[in-house]
């Protein structure tokens, strides 16, 4: 049984400043190409997500759930798997999405209101990302199993927060994934709240990750704002579920620096010297400290990452300030492989009445 328990205390390797912890964990240390690499997609994952951000207060965004803060989380996990690896999302994960490769403006399509999902799953190996608590933890869960059934070598790896971790379905997947050695790796991203309910609110279990016990499966919690960390534990969880030895489950403690969404006063549940704290933790900052302490990142490099972000930025906010070209029968569209004949009926109607307006 101990095997399947995590570490007393989350892995990490950087202090909040971002120097080398004293007694560092047994985890490998994540190459420092690897880890330029991180920071790299860090810097412009965060002046995307200030980009979309602004982006609701010019009305071009329905709404907007910022990743600001939790950008190693999000960042580590998809340079943790491999391009033939599944990533299951919320509708948080954006900065996930865009460092994927995914493209920004089609990442953006469901806040915008454009389409259920604007990319195509099977070509970047990306679910749509999920509203609904935990229900994407059944589909990476089934998918994980498929792979291992046809003996692909793929894993999958679902994005939850920690108010997924109360909801049936996280523990239906945590089950069926155990019972069937399903290749697929949990990460709860442990922000502190659930929209406004606070952690201690939620859950009695000494860590999020020790739900994973009654399951038997193992399970590893960490620094989620210390990028070095994130990626040495999310690297051998993903080499355990691609081993054949079944689930794995991490949690990442993190926080999320801005509101649940653009609609939402983070005020009214939480101090301001709660964030103040966070904001000392920064995951951007801490792994920029790293790099410079090891000679790995210069002001030269720091300015030519910042410049990327900013044209990164600059494109996409062009790109969004158009009007999308929409199609009303567009509406019939991607609801079934064979329209059924009602469909067909009523496509046909609206097409009419287009004809015959004015």
């Amino acid at each position: 049984m101990a095997l399947l328990l995590p570490s007393a205390e989350p892995v990490r390797y950087l202090t909040d400043t971002g120097t080398p912890v004293t007694d560092p964990p047994a985890y490998p240390v994540p190459d420092l190409d690897l880890l330029v690499t991180a920071y790299r997609k860090m810097v412009v994952g965060r002046r995307f997500d200030t980009q979309a951000t602004a982006l609701t207060k010019q009305g071009r965004l329905a709404v907007y759930p910022s990743s600001h803060g939790q950008e190693a989380c999000q960042v580590g996990a998809v340079l943790a798997v491999g391009a033939g690896d599944w990533l299951f999302p919320t509708y948080r994960e954006s900065v996930a999405l865009v460092t994927r490769g995914v493209d920004p403006v089609e990442v953006l399509s469901l806040l915008r209101g454009d389409a259920h999902c604007g990319y195509d799953p099977r070509a970047h190996h990306v679910a749509p990302q999920c509203t609904p608590l935990a229900t994407q933890t059944l589909h990476a869960t089934g998918l994980a199993y498929a792979e291992r059934r046809k003996g692909s070598g793929a894993i999958a790896l679902a994005f939850i927060g920690d108010g997924a971790t109360s909801e049936g379905d996280f523990h239906e997947a945590l089950n069926f994934a155990a019972v069937f050695r399903a290749p697929v790796v949990f990460l709860v991203q442990n922000n502190r709240y659930a929209i406004s309910v606070p952690l201690e609110r939620q859950s009695a279990a000494p860590s999020l990750a020790a739900k994973g016990i009654g399951y038997g499966v193992p399970a590893e919690q960490v620094d989620g704002n210390d990028p070095v960390a994130v990626l040495a534990v999310l690297t051998a969880a993903v080499a355990h579920a691609r081993s054949g030895a079944g689930p794995f489950l991490v949690e990442a403690h993190t926080y999320r620096m801005d509101a649940h969404t653009n609609a939402d006063d983070a005020t009214r549940y939480r101090a301001a010297a709660e964030v103040d704290e966070w904001r000392r933790r920064d995951p951007v900052a801490r792994l920029e400290a790293y790099l410079r302490g090891r000679g790995a990142l210069t002001d030269a490099d720091a300015s030519e990452i910042a410049a990327e972000a900013e044209e990164y930025a600059a494109a996409l906010r062009a790109r969004m300030n158009a009007d999308p070209d929409l199609t009303p029968t567009d509406l019939f569209d991607h609801v079934y492989a064979e329209p059924t004949p009602q469909l067909r009926e009523q496509r046909a109607t609206l097409l009419a009445e287009l004809v015959e307006a004015p």
